[in-house]
């Protein structure tokens, strides 16, 4: 793990942001994400500079992943470490959106189509 990897591990784990289970390297289809979210179906990813050549393979990979239903959140490792405090804020609130829009209402049938 990078050193960055290494922090943002610390304060994912055991539960530590807003009861989320994060895992490390884990796999979805050919790919495999930083950290992953089962339960929330939200993926993080940490980027290096070498990431900066592969924007476009970066692109299909997250497009395939939001179409299997993931949202991937994107930090560079520097930002990681200079400013983890804000990463975790984006993350804190990626985890509650997603509560919020499990426990929302769904339309019944024939509802909404007005």
């Amino acid at each position: 793990m990078t050193d960055a990897e290494a922090l943002l591990w610390k304060l994912l784990r055991d539960r530590r942001i807003a009861g989320a289970k994060f895992r490390r390297q884990h796999p979805v289809g050919r790919y495999i994400l930083d950290f992953y979210c089962v339960e929330k179906q939200l993926g993080i990813e940490l980027d290096g500079g070498q990431h900066g050549e592969t924007v476009a393979y970066d692109q299909r990979r997250d497009d395939w992943l939001r179409g299997q239903g993931i949202q991937v959140l994107r930090f560079w490792n520097n930002q990681m470490l200079a400013e983890a405090e804000a990463v975790m804020e984006v993350i804190y609130r990626a985890v509650v959106e997603n509560d919020a829009n499990e426990k929302a209402p769904r339309p019944q049938a024939g509802e909404g189509l007005g």
